[in-house]
């Protein structure tokens, strides 16, 4: 599943491709990929519907119209791409939004091409949200960590009234919006943290080192555009520069131990042990 960096990534991506550019038509492939409202009353509301601005929240990608919020999950699989001119539908195509031509392209020739949203999801949990009020949809998700709203200060505190263990804590999108099973890894093996240490145990110290650790983390992953280790996600080489996420067997790059994999959660973890020390 991406999570905020490739998230971010994609929206960076699609924005120049898509603003300005007016909805002609919906190709609702598989209605359930259209959570909200029914497909029928998404390709009667978001026909005319221009693309104001692209940009994101948590994991949802938030395409502004001209009155209503098209919100997207890309979940474990989907995919999203502009194709010009005229498509044919590949097998795992669910939902197809036609477009206007580009009113700022640079070509000449392409002003008068028309292009096409696809939406791809191979597994089917993609979904999609067609409101005029996003927080419908997004009003539980915790702060963004990369706002300023989010400080360490917030943090300590944040902790200190929970009594959970850091990592599934981490991944609860209500306490906190984009982290996901590779940046979580990444940012406490960073922090110096084990991944079962009780939330409401952390020093203010810590606190203060996860915070930095969780905005440097989340910023190298975006610099890098994300991390390509699914058949979906292309052009991110974060990959290649992990700490501990997939690296079960291989030395830590601080002290030479070798790398750990846990289940917490229910989620493969990859930990230093000598790093982090439980």
């Amino acid at each position: 599943m991406p999570e905020l960096p490739e998230v971010e990534t994609i929206a960076r991506t699609l924005r120049p491709q898509l603003i300005g550019r007016t909805i002609l038509e919906a190709d609702v492939l598989w209605a359930r990929t259209v959570a909200a409202p029914s497909a029928k009353k998404f390709k009667e509301q978001i026909k005319g519907q221009q693309i104001r601005e692209v940009s994101r929240r948590g994991k949802f990608l938030n395409l502004r119209l001209s009155t209503l919020h098209l919100l997207i999950h890309l979940r474990m699989s989907g995919d999203l791409a502009v194709k010009k001119g005229k498509i044919k539908h590949e097998k795992h195509d669910r939902l197809i939004l036609d477009l206007s031509p580009s009113p700022s392209s640079d070509r000449p020739r392409e002003r008068n091409i028309k292009s096409s949203l696809v939406f791809n999801d191979t597994r089917k949990f993609g979904r999609v949200w067609l409101t005029n009020d996003m927080e419908e949809v997004t009003g539980k998700l915790g702060p963004e960590p990369l706002n300023g709203d989010f400080t360490a200060q917030w943090l300590y505190k944040a902790l200190g009234q929970r009594h959970r263990q850091l990592k599934p804590l981490l991944l609860d999108q209500t306490f906190l919006a984009g982290l996901g099973n590779i940046y979580t890894d990444e940012t406490l093996h960073k922090a110096k943290l084990h991944p079962l240490t009780l939330s409401d145990s952390v020093t203010k110290k810590e606190a203060t080192r996860l915070h930095e650790a969780i905005q440097s983390t989340l910023k190298e992953g975006i610099r890098r555009n994300g991390a390509s280790i699914d058949w979906v996600y292309r052009g991110g080489e974060f990959q290649n520069h992990f700490r501990v996420y997939d690296r079960e067997g291989e030395p830590c790059q601080v002290c030479g131990t070798i790398i750990q994999k846990l289940i917490v959660g229910q989620r493969g973890t990859h930990i230093c042990p000598n790093c982090q020390r439980e």
